[in-house]
């Protein structure tokens, strides 16, 4: 059985003027052990996908009542959400469960991107660490949990003299560095980590990310890496999936996704970062921008940005088809364009 299993996750946003439709009938599976690349520009749906998984929607999130979110076994939605009373198709989350904080954080981790403002100013980073051990596991004492907390320290790269300062008193990178340890100071079976090395240097980024790496696999601790970054995915990963529009658009193996590219937005995206290997070649870019997601356009959401683009895909929205052994894409052409992977 798969750790994680999310079918046909669909989350809209109610505003003034209408919907925003940010994610739209996303489907994958997560084994343990597995680290996950989610890929896409910014807007795309990503972070709200792993905000769904850990029921840290705003209030105006509404999903559909189809979603399901299985975590080992059990669907999170059955427990963390009621129906909405004038909406009758979606369901919102509880506000305070206590159930759901049984997986959030102990279970289910998160390196939430804006590390600047993720801790609170009045306490020290140290406490508020300390504090989440000791939520989850009464047992553990001061001095144990303040150990646990030096050792993820050495391993991010944080002098253990700082645990007992406050916010203000870290640069950006130092509190990205202070997240990943919070998020991994109570062993958990998954961490999506949203955008985890935005605020560090190449050295930094490389060191950090390698330790993880070899502490998932060491610990057979499964990863969803939320990033726009292609190059750190191909680096991390064992599998990815490629979000446009709140859809998903391709998904494989990394292997297949960077050497059977099967639909245009990933070609564009794979064509957009340079390569040190290889024949130089000038990089791509992708004309234009990404659609409103309170006006999406009709059929391929991709089809204005396409230079592939017919009139099927104006009218007809292409379905995700399997073009090989575990390999996605949804893209009317994939096959013929691509030769499915050849």
């Amino acid at each position: 059985m798969p750790l994680l299993e999310v079918k046909d996750l669909t989350v809209h946003f109610k505003i003034r003027k209408g919907w925003v439709y940010a994610v739209d009938k996303v489907s994958f599976t997560l084994e343990r052990g597995e680290i996950m690349g989610l890929v896409g520009e910014s807007g795309c749906g990503k972070t709200t996908t792993g905000y769904a998984i850990t029921q840290l929607l705003p209030y105006n999130a509404y999903i559909h009542k189809d979603s399901q979110i299985i975590f080992d076994g059990v669907d999170l939605l059955k427990i963390g959400t009621r129906p909405d009373k004038h909406y009758e198709d979606y369901v919102r989350i509880v506000e305070y469960h206590p159930e759901i904080r049984k997986y959030r954080w102990k279970r289910i981790s998160m390196i939430f991107q804006g590390a600047m403002n993720a801790f609170n100013p009045v306490y020290t980073i140290g406490d508020q660490i300390i504090e989440a051990i000791k939520t989850h596991e009464p047992n553990v004492s001061d001095e144990e949990a303040r150990k646990r907390v030096e050792k993820l320290y050495d391993m991010v790269g944080i002098p253990p003299d700082r645990i007992d300062n406050y916010p203000h008193e870290y640069s950006g990178g130092m509190k990205q560095r202070a997240m990943i340890a919070m998020a991994l100071v109570l062993n958990p079976d998954l961490i999506i980590a949203d955008e985890p090395t935005t605020a560090l240097d190449v050295i930094s980024q490389d060191r950090i990310l390698g330790e993880m790496n070899r502490l998932l696999r060491e610990l057979k601790k499964a990863m969803i890496l939320i990033t726009h970054d292609i190059s750190v995915v191909a680096e991390m990963s064992d599998k990815m999936a490629v979000m446009y529009a709140g859809q998903l658009v391709e998904m494989g193996t990394t292997r297949q996704i960077f050497k059977e590219t099967s639909h245009p937005y990933t070609e564009g995206l794979i064509g957009s970062f340079p390569s040190i290997k290889g024949e130089k070649k000038r990089l791509q870019a992708i004309p234009g921008s990404p659609p409103d997601l309170s006006n999406p356009p009709k059929g391929c959401r991709f089809h204005p940005r396409c230079k592939y683009a017919r009139e099927i895909c104006k009218e007809e929205e292409p379905p995700l088809v399997e073009i090989g052994p575990g390999h996605y894409s949804k893209c009317h052409f994939a096959e013929e364009i691509y030769g499915g992977g050849a």
